[in-house]
Formats: C-alpha cells, sequence, structure tokens
C-alpha cells in the first residue's frame, strides 16, 4: 500500500497524502523504456534515411543531444515523478500533486463530480496499478498509478459519497 505523510493544510491543520506503491515506480520505468525506444528509433530513422546526409555535423550533434536527453528522461522521470506524486481524498475533496519538472496541483471538489471511471492500459495491467478518472464540468482529473485493488476502493467511496451529497441535496430542497 502507499505511504501516508502529512503536510500542512489551510483551514483544518494537516492534510493526509498518500503515496504510490513501488509498483507504480516499475510501471513508470517500463512506460519511460519504451518510450524511449521509439524516441530512440525515430532519431535512428531520421539520421540514416532522410534529414541528415553524412557531411551535415551539426544534425549529428542535435541528434546527440536528443539522445543524452531522452536518456535523462528515460532514468530520471521516472524517478521524481514517483517520488513528487501524492494524493488525497477526504469528504470534500480530491487533492493531486504531481510533476517531474513542473509540478502541478489539482483539487476536485467532490460535489462537483459527473463521471467516475477505473481504466488500465497494457503496462498498468502487467504491473497490477489502475487509474481512477474523475470528470468535473471543466475537465477530467487522474489519479494514476494506484493499485488495483485500490482504485476500485476509492472509485466505490467516491461514488457512495457523491450519492450522499445528492441525498443531502434533494432533502435541502424538499424532494426525496
Amino acid at each position: 500500500m502507499g505511504k501516508e505523510y502529512e503536510e500542512d493544510g489551510n483551514e483544518t491543520g494537516k492534510v493526509k497524502y498518500e503515496k504510490l506503491s513501488k509498483r507504480a515506480l516499475h510501471c513508470m520505468y517500463m512506460a519511460g523504456i519504451i518510450g524511449g525506444m521509439v524516441v530512440f528509433a525515430v532519431i535512428g530513422a531520421v539520421n540514416a534515411f532522410w534529414l541528415f546526409p553524412q557531411d551535415i555535423t551539426v544534425g549529428k550533434w542535435i541528434s546527440l543531444a536528443l539522445a543524452v536527453l531522452t536518456l535523462l528522461d528515460i532514468v530520471a522521470g521516472p524517478y521524481f515523478r514517483y517520488y513528487r506524486y501524492r494524493y488525497s481524498i477526504n469528504d470534500e475533496c480530491i487533492d493531486i500533486i504531481e510533476g517531474y519538472l513542473f509540478v502541478k496541483r489539482s483539487i476536485v471538489p467532490i460535489e462537483r463530480i459527473h463521471k467516475l471511471q477505473t481504466a488500465k492500459g497494457p503496462f498498468d495491467q502487467i504491473f497490477k496499478v489502475a487509474k481512477v478518472i474523475v470528470t468535473t464540468g471543466g475537465g477530467d482529473v487522474t489519479l494514476s498509478f494506484v493499485e488495483e485493488e485500490k482504485a476500485e476502493q476509492i472509485a466505490e467511496s467516491l461514488r457512495r459519497r457523491i450519492n450522499e451529497i445528492v441525498k443531502e441535496q434533494r432533502s435541502e430542497d424538499g424532494r426525496k
């Protein structure tokens, strides 16, 4: 299971964030390696067949720089994404912090959720992780690389909470 730790929150004092399991890190590395292989294949094809004849040295230096940057991304990217990724779910909102070079924080009020979905890609299935996709009027927010069982629990608890909110709103309006 994911590790929990606390971070200063705004009104309630401490917010408990959950980290991803090691399965997520392995999945990130596998996806990075496959993506990197595709980039290396494109660089090789461009160099060999199309863009750079033998006498263009600048093109070769550009290709080398792209290859080195791709290799750095394959090695370092998953590590930083894994250690930065954390999420918190409470009765009021979903809070996701993620990023590699740029850190993004998404806060979604539960009462704004229109649709919940779980999804698993090929690498997710191999490493037994899943995504919880939350759709609101403003777009989608994805909780990625969560263990399969945990993703199902999250989706079910969010569904129950949404139903509670709807019942509360109906009783306030005088409807059943």
